[in-house]
């Protein structure tokens, strides 16, 4: 019988730590098993995500953040910061690990991250994977994805460029100038790129579409929509936001331990 995977738009641009407790409570109900794998695709208007382990104020220019408006949040899950607007599709998946020959990040980073290079693809770009988490295009990176496991269960999620303005972009995120050396670049805003700068003709459901395909074709699964989250998942994200992801010691006191 084909897996259902729940396709959920729900977003709330304007609270991104409200956000961000989403993302950790559809996870959390999937590790439930309340609901089936769930896909959901959203946005944030103005923010900087930053990793569980990173340091505000060494990843993010916070006078610049908060002249600007830019809300600044920590997520669960690894990796680097990056910045949001309504420009910026976000995609996060959440689904059981099947078989004793998928475990570990290997599952994420050589298996579900597929979903979104396979979306590029349908959009008629030529994408590959560098590092193991990153996604680029012609050399210049649209997509960062981090994840997390957790026994049998697996949360992929990421950042596309689409329309992201990329000259706030590389004004508010900090970016270690060994990174820079590296790569034999001056500016974050030279080596990423966004989709409309690719192909303008693209629109953000043609973005939306693809993804779901692309997660569907991944997991040999049936997608269908649903309007909104289960109620046990209103309440958990509701008290991950009070409790943790709208605190200043989440966000900003947390360190590595």
């Amino acid at each position: 019988m084909t897996e259902k995977l729940r396709v959920l738009l729900t977003e709330f641009p304007e609270n991104s730590h409200l956000n961000l407790a989403f993302e950790e409570a559809f996870f959390l109900s999937r590790c439930s098993e309340w609901t089936s794998d769930v896909l959901r695709i959203w946005r944030n208007e103005k923010a900087v995500v930053i990793g569980v382990f990173q340091k505000a104020e060494e990843e993010v220019d916070l006078d610049f953040a908060n002249s600007n408006s830019i809300q600044i949040v920590r997520r669960f899950t690894g990796g680097g910061a990056v910045y949001h607007d309504l420009g910026n599709i976000n995609f996060a998946l959440s689904t059981k690990i099947e078989g004793e020959g998928q475990r570990g990040v290997d599952f994420l980073y050589d298996h579900l991250i597929y979903g979104a290079i396979e979306a590029l693809r349908l959009l008629g770009f030529n994408p590959s994977k560098e590092n193991f988490n990153d996604i680029v295009i012609e050399g210049k990176k649209v997509i960062g994805v981090a994840g997390s496991i957790r026994k049998d269960c697996a949360f992929l999620h990421g950042a596309m460029l689409f329309s992201t303005d990329l000259s706030v972009l590389s004004k508010v995120l900090k970016v270690p100038l060994k990174k820079l050396q590296d790569k034999k670049i001056d500016s974050v805003k030279y080596r990423v790129s966004t989709l409309s700068q690719l192909k303008p003709e693209i629109e953000q459901k043609d973005v939306i579409l693809s993804l779901i395909e692309g997660f569907t074709k991944v997991l040999g699964a049936e997608g269908y929509y649903f309007d909104f989250p289960d109620k046990r998942e209103i309440e958990l994200a509701r008290r991950l936001y009070l409790e943790k992801y709208s605190t200043v010691s989440w966000n900003f006191e947390r360190r590595r331990p």
